[in-house]
């Protein structure tokens, strides 16, 4: 009988990991075991990282996406094999080994991932936990160095003591529940709510005038209203803009009413449809994946913690998966659809939409808002959707070209990294998956996309975005270059955006276009 060899603990065999860390793919062979080229592939977002470290000793991983089909035939002959081999079911689930064979099913994965979290399964070789008390010891006195470190840099970097709230809006309608008297109007075609505007008490009375200039015209002239949303759109006029740019709303104003009401019902007998059979009717790998990362999308917000707007987020992230299966469902495009919704949301109320139970609303308004959110979701993810099918490609483009633009706007930052063992997937990553969302306020990124669909949907949230990251990652460069390896990942995970205003954004935007302007139309100058 073959002595069971406990395997290594799966987050102790892979280590911490970076928000959008990558393994390595190494070559091998058999005279030398040493990994050789280093080739970066995708990955799927993870939330639960910090540092990076790879043991070279060890085998490379295998992405979920990686592992190619496996038929019944190879399932039954992988069964008889374990079952031959083991003899103690109950010391086989106690010590649940990984499989060796490449020809592995997502399932399979799973159950590794799943059943190896016991603290009880050690490395080979080495003493349980107790014995490995004064490594964890140095552990920690480096993460509380390093923190110490981030807090110097932190307490010498100026932030507004107490930058202002955002302004809540007030509630104008004799509705309890907060929703626009002219609500019906909005329904029919959203350019419709433009009479209802007081454009005296905006917020700039100018600018409101001149978009809805351009708003009110039968055949709304794109180009001019680009041109006008590059510095900004007015709140109460935000979500017809959108829907305009994002190629959702028609321009031509007899085609909006029957076009919407289409699109509306398609969504919702898709929906229907999908559900007919319940949850259990469902994908459920794929459904469970969104339906655990749904609570944990901006958790700071009430909005987004109310059941019904959970259920409404759940929906539209499910049915865009069913229908792009080539890259289906990814962690960070829960976080796409936030301000899509609640831009939507607040052109049918007087209230602050973050503080708002959509289970108020009546439920045609509702799944208008659900339906709109996802038409617009998929247009803007039809521009940049390489960034989530197999192995990222668009993401890692999009990585390359911020090293180099970093490289040559500030080579002294780029060496420092360089120095530091510092890979720009590290930690732009995320900013590409996400949009920078997780590094600013939602209403800075609501600010920031009203320039990105200027620039047109699909260059804004690709071309674009990349010199505003960075533009962003410049911004911290006398921070970053005081800090070693962990300080900088630290700091890079709890940059101080807290209290930016529209004017912090705007700024880095105005400085991003400045680099734009520079390389775009001549990137020999980047080498």
């Amino acid at each position: 009988m073959m002595e069971h060899q406990p395997q290594k603990s799966f987050w102790k065999r892979r280590g911490l990991k970076l928000p959008g860390s990558v393994v390595p793919s190494y070559s091998t062979t058999a005279e030398d075991d040493k990994p050789s080229k280093t080739d970066v592939i995708g990955a799927r977002y993870t939330y639960n990282s910090l540092v990076t470290f790879h043991d070279a000793s060890l085998k490379p991983v295998m992405l979920p996406s990686q592992y190619p089909a496996v038929n019944s035939a190879t399932v039954a002959q992988q069964q008889q094999q374990t079952g031959s081999k083991s003899t103690d079911k109950h010391s086989s689930k106690k010590n649940h080994a990984r499989s060796t064979s490449t020809q592995k099913s997502f399932n399979a994965f799973l159950k590794d991932t799943n059943d190896e979290w016991s603290d009880d399964i050690h490395e080979p070789g080495k003493q349980p936990r107790e014995a490995t008390a004064d490594a964890s010891t140095d552990h920690t006195a480096a993460l509380e160095k390093a923190s110490k470190a981030v807090e110097a840099v932190l307490s010498a970097t100026p932030m507004p003591v107490n930058p202002p709230p955002q302004p809540i809006r007030k509630k104008k309608s004799t509705n309890p529940n907060g929703i626009k008297d002219h609500v019906q109007d909005i329904l029919l075609d959203p350019t419709l709510s433009l009479k209802w505007n007081d454009l005296e008490v905006a917020r700039d009375p100018l600018r409101s005038k001149k978009f809805n200039e351009v708003l009110s015209v039968s055949n709304v002239d794109l180009v001019a209203l680009r041109s006008l949303s590059w510095s900004g759109i007015p709140e109460e006029m935000r979500m017809m803009a959108w829907q305009l740019l994002l190629g959702y709303l028609p321009c031509n104003s007899a085609r909006r009413e029957i076009t919407l009401a289409r699109k509306r019902k398609e969504y919702s007998d898709s929906v229907t449809a999908t559900y007919a059979r319940g949850i259990a009717g469902l994908d459920q790998a794929l459904w469970h994946q969104i339906h655990i990362d749904i609570p944990r999308t901006n958790p700071g917000i009430p909005l987004y913690q109310y059941e019904a707007t959970q259920l409404c987020l759940e929906r539209i992230l499910y049915q865009w998966a069913i229908r792009h299966p080539a890259s289906g469902y990814v962690q960070g495009i829960n976080d796409l659809v936030t301000p899509i919704f609640e831009v939507f949301l607040s052109a049918y109320i007087d209230e602050d939409p973050e503080q708002y139970d959509v289970g108020k609303l009546d439920k045609d308004i509702l799944g208008v808002i659900e339906a709109d959110s996802f038409w617009c979701l998929s247009k803007l993810l039809d521009g940049i959707q390489d960034n989530y099918t197999f192995a990222q490609p668009g993401i890692q483009r999009q990585i390359l070209t911020l090293k180099e633009l970093v490289t040559r706007i500030d080579a002294r930052l780029a060496q420092h990294l360089q120095n530091e063992g510092i890979e720009f997937i590290q930690f732009a990553f995320r900013w590409m998956n996400c949009l920078l969302m997780r590094e600013l306020p939602l209403m800075s990124t609501i600010r920031m996309w009203d320039t990105y669909l200027a620039e047109g949907s699909s260059e804004g949230f690709s071309e674009f975005h990349v010199y505003v990251c960075a533009a962003f990652l410049v911004k911290w460069s006398n921070q970053l270059q005081k800090l070693d390896f962990q300080g900088v990942m630290i700091f890079l995970q709890q940059l101080p955006t807290q209290g930016w205003q529209e004017k912090d954004v705007e700024l880095l935007l105005s400085e991003a276009y400045m680099w734009k302007t520079l390389f775009h139309n001549a990137p020999n100058h980047l080498k």
